[in-house]
């Protein structure tokens, strides 16, 4: 099978090209390797990638249009996972245009790219975040999803009603994925299990939003491609007019911040300094993985527990960094 991974130097992109890779399948991934986190890190995720014989790979924006359906018109793709954009609840608060560019143009070109060239499948990235104000726990996908509290948010909620739109007009087979705080090895530094082990081994405080008082269904990579790599092969069948589905891709049950924190503690051998600071404009409190739909989808469900998973993690960043 020929399969395109868009955003495929990311860490969700990276994992998910070497697991089809190692599967037999010819993958050619796409990424503008932008510099909003350490392009040094996406470049060595690439060099593994290279590794592998049946991958390739095309710097390219997906916001270029004409760059993207060149590539759609010479490679019969048979399996779309758009993963390409643009990252970061609290930055798109200062930097709401290139969340545009990326996220909101750069979604109607693959649409676009599918619409003329129509693969059996397009898989795309939406996040958790789309829940926002709501607080109904754990969270379905028949929940409201309408008070987004980020622009991050609003465009991934509005990828999923553009998804929508083009299943229902012209027949694309559409599954967004609603991820929940994904961590593990080869992970981005912006978020809090990278930020805080560098902190931690670097002397340095931690810094815990709303007092520490918060949880997150935290979601180990494997996991996460697991069930994408599995739904990819199960395209929504369009006996409804609209052939467009949404899952919930978490672990499905939260664990505490401050518990988080204690198993990276443990893993690193070292106890965190922390500094409690009140909820940051964009940050939900809670967040918990309604995941039966998925389950029933595909027979599984996640299951790496966050201490195995923070410990996977620690040992990757110690070997990377050398610490």
């Amino acid at each position: 099978m020929r399969v395109l991974v868009t955003g495929v130097a990311g860490f969700i992109g990276f994992h998910t090209a070497r697991r089809l890779c190692r599967e037999g399948h010819q993958v050619i991934g796409i990424d503008n390797l932008n510099s909003y986190y350490s392009v040094e890190l996406k470049q060595a995720r690439l060099a593994l990638l290279a590794e592998c014989r049946n991958f390739r790979f095309q710097k390219l924006d997906v916001a270029d249009k004409q760059a993207l359906l060149d590539v759609f018109a010479h490679n019969a793709f048979e399996q779309v996972i758009h993963l390409a954009a643009q990252a970061g609840v609290r930055y798109s608060i200062d930097n709401p245009d290139l969340y545009a560019q990326s996220n909101l143009v750069g979604f109607l070109n693959v649409l676009e790219a599918c619409r003329a060239h129509r693969p059996a499948h397009l898989v795309f990235a939406s996040s958790s975040s789309v829940y926002g104000l709501n607080d109904r726990l754990p969270y379905a996908t028949t929940d409201p999803v309408d008070q987004p509290v980020s622009f991050y948010a609003a465009t991934k909620r509005a990828n999923e009603l553009m998804a929508h739109a083009y299943s229902h007009l012209y027949g694309t087979p559409t599954t967004g994925l609603r991820f929940f705080t994904v961590y593990g090895p080869w992970g981005r530094p912006d978020m809090a299990p990278f930020k805080f082990t560098d902190a931690i081994l670097n002397g340095r405080a931690i810094d815990l939003y709303n007092e520490g008082a918060m949880s997150r269904d935290f979601t180990y990579i494997d996991d996460i491609v697991e069930a994408l790599v599995r739904l990819l092969a199960l395209p929504p069948a369009n006996e409804t007019g609209v052939c467009n589905k949404v899952y919930n891709i978490g672990f499905g049950g939260p664990v505490k911040l401050l518990q988080f924190v204690e198993c990276l503690e443990e893993a690193l051998g070292i106890a965190a300094i922390k500094n409690f600071l009140p909820l940051q404009p964009g940050d939900v409190v809670d967040t918990w993985a309604d995941t039966r739909e998925l389950e029933e989808r595909v027979g599984f469900r996640p299951q790496v527990a966050v201490p195995v998973g923070v410990q996977s993690f620690v040992d990757w960043y110690r070997e990377y960094y050398r610490v």
